[in-house]
């Protein structure tokens, strides 16, 4: 579906889930698959490991399916991919990433979880690449997300719609992951609205209210996966000292750098987990 025309779901009277459901529809017709088992999202750095799942049976572009649009973040490729792991799961790789910050609304953000949730999907997996808080990480560390503060303001939750967030990522897929490797440390995940980094005072006062990663993604993806009745696990890349803990000036290209560095390491870690999964 092109840009060019009015997007299904900018019109506040279509139900979101229906259109989940066409997009969902969409890829069993041009994949051949009619059920996904996992889904998982690539952020920044996360790319290679698509290539370390399995057999690769489909590549749609985005942009065929209903409700997608193209990623407007270098580091994002655009595709959504069906691989078959050698134990014969499927699993729906999405490299089309909506972010808060584009402005398109939170629909349009969540609008892949809750396609890959419709697909039949029970698990989905959410990475990025984030800003570290604890002084001991360092660009290239993958660190598990524990848990999230959602600082945009936002959600995707519609009405009196009550959903339970206590254990959002799931403690057994965070077990899992460290029995894959020990060394994985965990902390909590800020969402910012984005699209500027964050200023040094901005990160102190993520730190003093709980925060160990700041970016901008994946928490809202989170909870429309919990609403979808997903199982979540979620993955950081750390690309760079968040500000006032790096002193020296954050840019994007560091961000795209750190994770091309970092990618043949944690894209083998990422299969490794989903090959358990």
């Amino acid at each position: 579906m092109s840009d060019t025309i009015t997007h299904p779901l900018d019109d506040p009277a279509t139900d979101p889930f229906a259109v989940a459901a066409d997009a969902a529809a969409d890829i069993a017709r041009l994949t051949g698959v009619e059920r996904h088992d996992i889904a998982l999202t690539l952020g920044s750095g996360w790319g290679k490991a698509a290539d370390l799942l399995g057999e690769t049976t489909a590549t749609l572009a985005a942009t065929d399916v209903t409700g997608f649009s193209s990623p407007a973040l270098a580091g994002h490729v655009g595709s959504i991919r069906s691989i078959l792991t050698p134990a014969g799961k499927r699993v729906l790789v999405i490299g089309a990433r909506t972010h808060y910050y584009e402005g398109h609304g939170v629909r349009r953000v969540v609008h892949s979880v809750r396609t890959a949730a419709a697909t039949g999907a029970k698990t989905m997996v959410l990475t990025n690449g984030a800003g570290g808080i604890k002084p001991a990480w360092t660009p290239g560390q993958p660190v598990l997300i524990s848990d999230h503060i959602n600082l945009t303001g936002d959600s995707p939750l519609e009405g009196a719609t009550f959903v339970d967030l206590t254990d959002l990522y799931s403690v057994r897929l965070r077990d899992l992951a460290r029995s894959i490797d020990p060394s994985l440390d965990e902390g909590v995940y800020c969402q910012f609205r984005g699209p500027q980094y964050e200023t040094p005072a901005e990160v102190q006062m993520a730190k003093i209210i709980g925060g160990h990663i700041v970016g901008m993604s994946t928490a809202l993806e989170a909870i429309a996966a919990r609403q979808a009745g997903m199982e979540i696990l979620g993955f950081s890349l750390i690309t760079n000292k968040a500000a006032g803990i790096q002193t020296t000036p954050l840019s994007h290209h560091e961000v795209i750098e750190a994770g091309q560095m970092a990618e043949p390491v944690i894209s083998a870690l990422l299969a490794r987990v989903i090959g358990q999964l």
